[in-house]
């Protein structure tokens, strides 16, 4: 990435600003790539958050100047408590994700709350928020998703505290929720039949534009209380970016066949089965496809210049990240989490298996941690597949989530179509399903160190059903659990006797001495 695009330290910034900056919304796509960005500038930054155990592992999470709050966004109390004494406010709340058909209402709520709370706080320090909305025309047109970035930014500010607003259509960037539906439409399609939104005009912003331009309205005092739009270099009809992104896939042609009506409806249908997104954010993206997204003006230009990233230039930064793992936000990070289903009473099914192996307790838990995303499930990776499949067809997130990383996650991720929800470090980790299913399900494994060096591996799936259907969904599966659970724990146990002797063996080399024949370069290599 070129020097110009990094946010470089602005300690005269930092140093003007009167307290701490709170940043709503840290545990999702923008949000995660904010913090440390205004870390590096030399802000403090309090993170508010419904679970702050989803910013644990993070790598940002244990900076200096970093604090991490609890915060209701319901509730007026805690999140003023939450924003006193902080000076500036970033809003990157949104709902999509676990408010379904309702996602509207429950956004203008949850910012009437905000804009409360800050006007309590600002009595003391607070004097402004910062908010990245939604480009385009205002008018009856203007689709519901978009009306409702309009209707949160009204409700920011309805209390008196001023709100800088941030307009900005497609952002594209490893992970991102648009660069995604791209990517696989344009994989899985080679020939698509599109209504006639791909036409329409979109003026795409690559996400560390869009980080900068955060960053630094901060230090811009013109920026307070005032509206931009903010947009990449060109302006593409989408057709024009299927194509763009096919040639940085390296792949033959696309062939867009446009029909002459809008149906967002059925491009909704068609996003969910084709891409990870679920069917409650592709309807609300697909509605918007009707309405142009373009810049109707670019003074923020001249009150934060910068070189602005060609969407062609984005997608391959972003597609070279995703082939090197180094994805560091996703959208499925973003939602709120469910609370842990009470075991205790009802019908309660359970398949319970456990075995020793002789690596260590790291190893077998490190293989543990692989699970799912493009390594597979250890075991009948075609039975996943089929059940992902199904999972799409009846609506739910399908295995195509994957994960953000292969190696990393933490509380709160997204693996293909289960969510983390406990982890322990080299001891426990337990997923909640959130397919479809006629029931609540979750997956555990414990691994227990022994005496001799080994350890032992657990793996506990649990099932409550939902009446009669979810007990005769689960007496129909029960015989598939051999294939699936069984070989997924001989799995384990081989990956972990794998990862422990490749770990023996680079520490093995480390320790022979250099040949004096051989170059010292060479020291670590065994001849």
């Amino acid at each position: 990435m070129d020097s110009n695009n990094v946010i470089q330290p602005n300690l005269e910034g930092a140093l003007t600003c009167r307290g701490i900056v709170a940043v709503a919304g840290a545990t999702g796509y923008i949000g995660g790539r904010l913090v440390p960005a205004l870390l590096d500038a030399g802000y403090r930054v309090r993170c508010l958050a419904r679970s702050p155990r989803k910013l644990e592992a993070r790598e940002w999470s244990g900076r200096a100047g970093l604090e991490i709050v609890q915060a209701d966004f319901d509730d007026v109390e805690s999140l003023t408590r939450g924003l006193h004494g902080c000076a500036s406010a970033f809003y990157l709340v949104h709902s999509m994700n676990s408010a379904g058909a309702a996602y509207a209402e429950h956004d203008s709520c949850l910012a009437s709350n905000f804009g409360a709370a800050a006007s309590r706080s600002s009595r003391s320090a607070l004097d402004s928020i910062v908010y990245l909305g939604g480009l385009g025309e205002t008018g009856p047109n203007l689709s519901k998703h978009l009306t409702s970035r309009r209707e949160v930014e009204t409700a920011l500010g309805e209390r008196g505290v001023p709100v800088t607003v941030l307009r900005a259509a497609m952002i594209v960037g490893s992970g991102s929720a648009s660069f995604e539906i791209l990517r696989y439409l344009v994989e899985r399609l080679p020939v698509m039949v599109t209504p006639r939104w791909v036409d329409t005009l979109c003026q795409p912003i690559a996400v560390v534009n869009v980080i900068h331009y955060l960053v630094r309205v901060l230090s811009t005092p013109e920026t307070r209380g005032t509206n931009f739009d903010i947009g990449g270099p060109e302006v593409l009809c989408y057709k024009d970016i299927l194509r763009v992104m096919a040639e940085e896939l390296r792949l033959p042609r696309r062939w867009v066949i446009p029909v002459p009506f809008p149906s967002p409806r059925l491009s909704s249908y068609w996003i969910h089965l084709i891409t990870p997104l679920s069917h409650d954010i592709a309807k609300p993206l697909a509605e918007g496809l009707k309405n142009p997204v373009v810049c109707r003006e670019n003074h923020i230009r001249d009150l934060i210049p910068q070189e602005l990233i060609t969407i062609r230039t984005a997608f391959r930064t972003a597609l070279e990240q995703v082939a090197s793992h180094e994805v560091e936000t996703s959208w499925s990070m973003a939602g709120a989490i469910a609370g842990d289903p009470d075991w205790a009473g009802g019908t309660l099914f359970s398949d319970h298996r456990k075995t020793g192996v002789g690596p260590p307790a790291w190893a077998a838990f490190r293989a543990v941690c692989r699970v799912g995303g493009s390594h597979g499930w250890y075991a009948a990776n075609g039975l996943w597949r089929i059940w992902g499949w199904m999972d799409r067809l009846a609506g739910g997130p399908g295995l195509r989530r994957g994960r953000r990383s292969s190696e990393l996650f933490g509380y709160g991720e997204a693996i293909d179509f289960w969510r983390v929800v406990g982890f322990e470090r080299d001891r426990r980790l337990t997923l909640r399903a959130e397919m479809k299913l006629p029931g609540e399900a979750s997956l555990e494994f414990i691994v227990t160190a022994n005496e001799n060096g080994g350890c032992q591996i657990e793996q506990v799936a649990r099932f409550r059903p939902k009446g009669l259907l979810g007990i005769m969904y689960w007496y129909a599966v029960s015989p598939l659990h051999y294939f699936v659970f069984h070989g997924m724990l001989r799995g384990i146990g081989r990956e972990a006797d794998k990862i422990a002797n490749l770990e023996n063996s680079t520490t093995i080399a480390s320790r022979i001495p250099a040949r004096p024949d051989r170059p010292s370069g060479d020291a670590n290599k065994i001849s």
